[in-house]
């Protein structure tokens, strides 16, 4: 199954919520796209928007996560 990707974004460029563990980023259509720290770390790279069709990248190496991990302590 191909994956059509609407574009790549730095995590930086993210805003995450410690309370959800989400990272979320501004879709065209309103909503917002999402994808969870714990996925993340998992090796999933890809943030979904709930409201239609378009995913993004997300750009980031894995010591990237660990300053989001220790918000959470």
């Amino acid at each position: 199954m191909s994956e059509t990707i609407y574009d790549e974004i730095e995590i930086e460029d993210f805003t995450f919520d410690p309370v959800t563990q989400l990272f979320q980023y501004p879709c065209p259509c309103g909503d917002r796209f999402a994808v969870a720290l714990d996925d993340l770390e998992d090796g999933e790279d890809i943030a979904v928007c709930p409201s239609c069709s378009l995913m993004v990248r997300v750009i980031f190496e894995p010591e990237d996560l660990e300053e989001f991990r220790e918000q959470l302590k």
